[in-house]
């Protein structure tokens, strides 16, 4: 058995912080050491501890004065948008017929989606996330690249290839039976292969037909542990055409209900212009929504109320995500900092603490994977970053006035990006660091 003792000031949530003081929802060891063996972290504490029962021979590797957080994670991406990400000019759907389907219609090269998939990763890890739940394009061979370069990194990543047999170019529409059979292929080759987990992904209502949307409650019925995977509510425009489309439904969400779609791994995507019985449906089903920030801003879709949506008699439960390229940043510090200034529109203010516990047990709460990611306990599985709040001259400067915990995360949530990440352990194992030499 191979083991490593990481040295530092480690931090991870044990619920959601009331204020920027509660630090009882908090993990914190000025001094912590987290004793890592074959993928898993075997003990935590204060550093001293942890070495007397590690025993003198197990290396250290010393990072202090970092923090040492569990790896971010990012509920909602497209893989296959790297490079329409800042296209200029549009909004939702003018945006995927001008620059997103183009891109996608790439993905029918193997070898692209292979490449794609290494960048992809690469820059999501560059920026401290550890696990991503990703779309694929149409192509079954875009999933196939994907999960290969996940697994053979060891990551738990969650993807799955989009469902879509209308209202896209030619190039890009599977059929209702296509798509079914695509699906179980790769469910049957991936979902449980190691760390890898399929979502069911129906692009959104209006990319698939009634019958496309029966063969995801399909899937669905036949693989209930597996996440599904879609969009809801991101604009306007798209909220009436799918109501054209499906002129019997109440409301947008009613259309994912009536398909037997909504459920505790169910991921929607945006979800900014809910009404109170859509919110209700969704809360009541245990469904997530999504906060996508960046992308909410430059497409000009809205602004997402996050803490009323908590709040509310019946709280949603949220997750927050890059959406890349629709997004403007893989950084989850990026991210969240952009969610900070929309729920400041909202007349609100998000606290430090809250926000990186969203970025962890949050949104690993959000995954129903908990017992697995997000958290620094004994026994869960080894997905570590290591923050450096002083990365720049900038933040270096400021960090000179920082005097509380809180503070310093405020720091790194405001003027952090991927120079602020100065390690990733994947699996326990170093992951930036080697980037350079992959």
């Amino acid at each position: 058995m191979t083991a490593t003792l990481l040295r530092g000031r480690i931090l991870s949530f044990l619920r959601w912080p009331e204020t920027a003081e509660d630090m009882a929802a908090c993990r914190y060891e000025e001094d912590g050491g987290l004793l890592l063996r074959d993928g898993v972290i075997a003990d935590a504490g204060p550093f001293d501890e942890v070495k007397a029962r590690a025993g003198a021979d197990v290396p250290v590797i010393d990072h202090r004065p970092h923090l040492i957080l569990p790896g971010f994670i990012d509920c909602h991406a497209h893989m296959p948008q790297m490079q329409v990400i800042a296209s200029y000019g549009t909004e939702l759907l003018g945006w995927l017929n001008t620059y997103t389907f183009p891109e996608e219609s790439k993905f029918v090269d193997a070898q692209h989606g292979r490449r794609i998939s290494r960048l992809f990763l690469d820059e999501v890890i560059r920026h401290g996330t550890t696990t991503v739940v990703a779309y694929c394009s149409v192509h079954e061979q875009s999933a196939q690249a994907f999960f290969a370069e996940s697994h053979e990194r060891n990551m738990l990543n969650i993807a799955g290839k989009v469902m879509m047999d209308r209202n896209a170019p030619e190039a890009l529409r599977d059929t209702p039976q296509s798509s079914y059979d695509d699906t179980k292929a790769l469910i049957a080759e991936w979902h449980g292969r190691g760390r890898q987990h399929y979502a069911v992904t129906p692009r959104f209502a209006i990319t698939s037909t009634p019958e496309q949307m029966e063969m995801a409650q399909a899937l669905m019925r036949e693989h209930p542990d597996l996440h599904l995977q879609t969009h809801l509510s991101e604009n306007r425009a798209e909220i009436e055409f799918t109501q054209e489309l499906y002129p019997w439904s109440r409301d947008y969400t009613d259309i994912y209900e009536r398909y037997g779609l909504l459920g505790p791994k169910s991921l929607f995507g945006h979800c900014i212009h809910l009404s109170e019985r859509e919110a209700d449906a969704m809360s009541e089903t245990g469904s997530v929504a999504v906060f996508c920030p960046t992308s909410n801003l430059f497409l000009g879709s809205g602004l997402f109320d996050y803490l009323r949506y908590r709040r509310r008699p019946k709280p949603l439960r949220i997750s927050v995500a890059s959406d890349v390229g629709g997004g403007t940043n893989y950084s989850m510090l990026r991210t969240m900092d952009e969610g900070y200034k929309v729920i400041a529109l909202n007349g609100e203010k998000l606290n430090p603490l809250a926000s990186f516990w969203q970025l962890t047990r949050g949104n690993a709460e959000a995954l129903s994977l908990s017992h697995r990611i997000g958290t620094l306990e004994k026994g869960t599985e080894a997905d570590i970053i290591v923050l450096d709040s002083s990365a720049n001259p900038g933040m270096r400067l400021r960090m000179e006035t920082v005097r509380t915990l809180a503070e310093e995360l405020f720091l790194l949530q405001t003027l952090g990006d991927d120079r602020a990440v100065a390690e990733v352990y994947v699996a326990g194992k170093p992951a930036k660091s080697v980037l350079g030499t992959k």
